[in-house]
């Protein structure tokens, strides 16, 4: 794992958390975990499409929001790199205060930032904004992961589950939020936004307010990442940057009318299709096992890639969307059961690991996309992917703590 600041956490041997240590076929808390998870799921869904709305209408109205196209590009990406510097703090605080407590103020947060997004114009003014809601962003992530894999048993569906329903809120927000922004303009979207934001906040508010115990050794560390992690960074890299901006490509070079409602229907398809894969993956987990799973789904994925490299693009895009969906609810399964007693800040390191890649992805694609023919482009993306992937079968085992 990654260090996430200047200083590494590690849980005593004889201290673990709450539920953790329960038998795996108590029903009671398998119970308990679901509806905890589910909840969790919901207030993510209800702040989350304020963030993706942005995505979609602030690179088409950066004159409206009083910055340059520029200037868009360095907002859209700021939140996530102050989740990559800053999980080491939210990872603390969420361990101090538990669910009920981070995510309330999370949502609150959200709701300021729709707001914020209604109101306020210029470069620093919502960069302020964007940094807040990327340390929310990371406080909603570890807590629904937390959750889902609070019991081992059921993890992998509770985790498919879990990514189901906060995408739809994305899935219902983009279409609507395009056709109310082609209608009467963007600001007025998001004060509808504020008000899904305003009913998470409500619901964050029935959440668990356990804490999870942490201690800190104080020693100076940088880990290396471990095989799940690389394949994290890797898997950001080609299918969340390097594949997501080719499509974005594709779909630009092809709109005529009405664009702005275009691209919002292609944006929710990929969500809409975690609605439909990601419990078929947690499914398909808990029958198989998560680690072959996750290897399978990535060699297909990889082919997939290359299909799409080749401008077989309906199908490989299609295949990469489904396998893609398939994959999410495996990782924070794979990650649990390797590092029970260190699972919240195993958990936070591999988003850390996937950020950077999701974050580098676009980066390298708009250098690399000019220059190289797809089909080596895409090419060389899913071989690594393929072996990123063969690699977590010669870690399977928990490495030794320190």
């Amino acid at each position: 794992m990654v260090a996430f600041s200047s200083q590494r956490f590690i849980l005593p041997d004889n201290e673990v958390e709450p539920g953790w240590d329960m038998q795996v076929n108590g029903e009671g808390a398998v119970l308990a975990a679901d509806r905890e998870s589910k909840r969790a799921a919901l207030v993510l869904a209800l702040c989350l499409p304020g963030d993706t709305l942005l995505y979609l209408l602030l690179p088409m109205h950066a004159e409206l929001f009083g910055i340059s196209l520029l200037e868009a590009g360095i907002l859209l990406a700021a939140n996530r790199l102050i989740r990559i510097l800053g999980y080491g703090n939210v990872v603390r605080f969420y361990g101090q205060r538990g669910d009920r407590f981070c995510c309330t103020l999370a949502a609150l947060s959200a709701l300021l930032c729709a707001l914020g997004y209604t109101l306020l114009s210029g470069f620093w003014a919502l960069l302020g904004l964007r940094l807040l809601w990327g340390l929310s962003f990371a406080t909603f992530n570890l807590s629904t992961q937390s959750l889902a894999t609070s019991e081992m048993q059921g993890a992998a569906r509770r985790s498919g589950r879990s990514r189901a329903l906060i995408s739809a809120g994305p899935v219902l927000a983009l279409p609507l939020g395009a056709w109310l922004a082609q209608c009467y303009g963007p600001r007025p979207v998001f004060l509808l936004m504020a008000l899904a934001a305003l009913i998470g906040l409500v619901w964050a508010r029935g959440l668990p307010e356990r804490p999870h115990p942490l201690t800190f050794d104080g020693k100076r560390r940088l880990r290396a990442p471990d095989s799940v992690a690389v394949w994290s960074f890797i898997e950001g890299l080609t299918l969340d940057g390097l594949f997501i901006f080719g499509l974005s490509l594709l779909a630009q070079s092809q709109l005529s009318g009405g664009a702005i409602l275009v691209v919002g229907c292609l944006m929710a398809v990929r969500y809409l299709s975690e609605i439909a894969f990601s419990p078929l993956g947690g499914h398909l987990a808990e029958r198989w096992g998560a680690l072959p799973l996750l290897v399978g789904s990535s060699l297909l994925a990889s082919c997939a890639l290359l299909l799409f490299g080749l401008d077989w693009f309906v199908v490989g895009a299609g295949l990469v969307l489904l396998l893609r969906a398939v994959q999410l609810p495996l990782v924070a399964t794979i990650v649990a059961a390797r590092y029970p007693q260190q699972r919240i800040q195993a958990l936070a390191s591999n988003a850390v690991w996937r950020d950077m890649g999701a974050g580098l992805g676009p980066l390298l694609a708009g250098w690399l996309v000019p220059m190289l023919p797809g089909a080596w482009l895409y090419g060389g993306a899913a071989l690594a992917l393929a072996l990123s992937a063969l690699a977590c079968l010669n870690r399977g085992k928990t490495p030794r703590r320190h």
